[in-house]
């Protein structure tokens, strides 16, 4: 029964995928979709599969934006190795958040992570030789896909980049899927649930959890690397609190412990914000009634509120005929 769960979450990505340039005129748009998807995907990983509320996600997801910038734009790097880089950068600065972090529990770990996030923000903006200060990375170049001096993909076009980033976002889905159904993902489900009982088991609780950070500042930071990509800049805002709080805003309104769930939360956020932002310049007022809600009404998000129809329909049918037979 997991696996064909997990089967049906890969396949409602890839649907996802597919559908996304049926439906949306903008290719940037779409891009920008599953490029917080994969963010949110980080995020939950954390927060609805190992209990820790971070705030400092933007750090990473920042530190992914100059990472690729920096390596294109002053060393020409290749696309695939400035990825690489990012990722890994991304990874060993989580496991720097997280050593100290994890020490913590509660409002202590939040404040960790606040903190360090703030820390994060002003360096970045200290050093403008490196990460262009207030102004940013300017002229983030999308080369080809190549591999030996051998062009495989163009990335010129909105629609071009999408695809690669689609294909990108649908293996890192996959290999969640494989971590959170394998055993290390059951132990981090474990801790999430009842901490001190996951230690006197015997699991090293705190290498999971650091484990789970590394995971997560990887998959944050492929995703600033893509956005930078996208739009050309690496902008300082995205190592700022506000990224942090955004990523964690997708990841409640999609609900929490489900990887599907990201998706729905990123597509949701980023579209809805999009349609208001014509509407009104005070959106993020009607955002934060919106936050209101899932939290009174629906406290598994979107996904939860899906479930919940579902269930609704199939018991429908059957509590029907139990009246029928009843009755006769």
């Amino acid at each position: 029964m997991i696996r064909l769960k997990s089967h049906m979450q890969l396949v409602l990505a890839l649907l996802v995928a597919l559908i996304l340039p049926l439906c949306m005129q903008s290719g940037s748009l779409a891009t920008e979709v599953l490029i917080y998807a994969l963010a949110v995907l980080g995020c939950n990983l954390l927060l609805g599969f190992t209990g820790l509320l971070s705030f400092g996600q933007g750090i990473f997801f920042g530190l992914g934006s100059y990472t690729v910038g920096i390596l294109l734009t002053r060393f020409a790097l290749p696309m695939p190795l400035a990825l690489i880089a990012a990722v890994v950068v991304g990874a060993l600065a989580a496991a720097f958040v997280g050593w100290f972090a994890i020490r913590q529990r509660g409002t202590y770990f939040v404040m960790l992570t606040l903190a360090f996030a703030q820390m994060f923000y002003f360096l970045a903006y200290s050093l403008p030789d490196l990460t262009g200060g207030d102004n940013g990375l300017l002229d983030v170049p999308r080369p080809p896909v190549s591999v030996a001096g051998a062009e495989l993909m163009s990335l010129a076009s909105p629609w071009q980049f999408y695809t690669f980033v689609a294909v990108c976002f649908l293996i890192v889905f996959w290999l969640l899927l494989r971590i959170t159904n394998s055993v290390f993902g059951r132990t981090l489900l474990a801790i999430r649930d009842n901490e001190a009982r996951a230690a006197a088991v015997g699991y090293n609780v705190k290498m999971f959890k650091l484990a789970a950070f590394a995971i997560s500042g990887a998959v944050t930071a492929l995703a600033g690397a893509f956005l930078a990509m996208m739009t050309g800049i690496a902008p300082l805002s995205s190592i700022e609190y506000h990224t942090s709080e955004m990523i964690l805003v997708m990841t409640v309104i999609g609900g929490t412990g489900n990887l599907f769930a990201s998706v729905l939360g990123a597509a949701f956020y980023v579209l809805f914000a999009d349609w208001l932002s014509t509407l009104w310049p005070r959106w993020l007022m009607l955002l934060g009634f919106l936050l209101i809600a899932v939290s009174l009404f629906m406290q598994k998000g979107l996904w939860g509120l899906g479930e919940r129809l579902w269930l609704s329909v199939r018991r429908g049918p059957a509590a029907g005929d139990t009246t029928k037979e009843e009755r006769a």
